[in-house]
C-alpha cells in the first residue's frame, strides 16, 4: 500500500496569512519567554511613584497579548492565546511566592497582568489589528 507524500509544515489555520509565520509566532513566543525570566529574576529599580509595578505588569500582557492579534486570524484562537496568557500571569505569581526568595506573589499583579490581556486582545476590535499585515505583507496566493 503507498503512503501519500509528506507535506511540508503549514502553520495552522488559525494563523493570519503572513509571510513568515514561523518566524513572527518564534518572535511572540521568545517575548513569552523574556517575560517568564523577567517575572522570576531579581526585581530591577523601579521609579517611586504608586503602583508603578503594576504598569509594568499591565504593559507586558497588554504587548503579548495585541502581538496574538497581529498572529492569530479567529476569535477561538485569541481567546485560547488570551487564556494561556492570564493562566501564565497567575502561575508566575503564584511561583515568585513558592520558588523565589526575592519576590512575592501579588494578587492585585495578576489583575494587572488579566487587564492587560483583556485590552490588548480588544485590539482585535480596532483597525490595528491587521497591522502586521499590512507592515510584513501576505503570503503569495493567500486569500485576504
Amino acid at each position: 500500500m503507498k503512503r501519500p507524500p509528506r507535506r511540508a509544515w503549514r502553520p495552522g489555520r488559525s494563523l493570519k496569512p503572513l509571510r513568515h509565520p514561523r518566524l513572527w509566532v518564534a518572535l511572540w513566543c521568545l517575548a513569552i519567554a523574556v517575560v517568564v525570566v523577567f517575572s522570576l529574576s531579581p526585581p530591577p529599580p523601579m521609579p517611586d511613584f504608586d503602583s508603578s509595578d503594576k504598569w509594568s505588569h499591565f504593559l507586558a500582557y497588554f504587548v503579548l497579548a495585541a502581538c496574538a492579534v497581529q498572529l492569530f486570524r479567529n476569535w477561538p484562537a485569541l481567546l485560547g492565546a488570551g487564556l494561556g496568557l492570564v493562566l501564565l500571569g497567575i502561575g508566575l505569581e503564584y511561583a515568585q511566592g513558592s520558588l523565589t526568595s526575592n519576590r512575592m506573589a501579588d494578587a492585585a499583579d495578576a489583575l494587572a497582568n488579566t487587564l492587560g490581556v483583556i485590552v490588548g486582545l480588544a485590539t482585535r476590535l480596532t483597525p490595528a489589528r491587521d497591522l502586521l499585515l499590512r507592515i510584513g505583507g501576505r503570503r503569495e496566493g493567500a486569500d485576504a
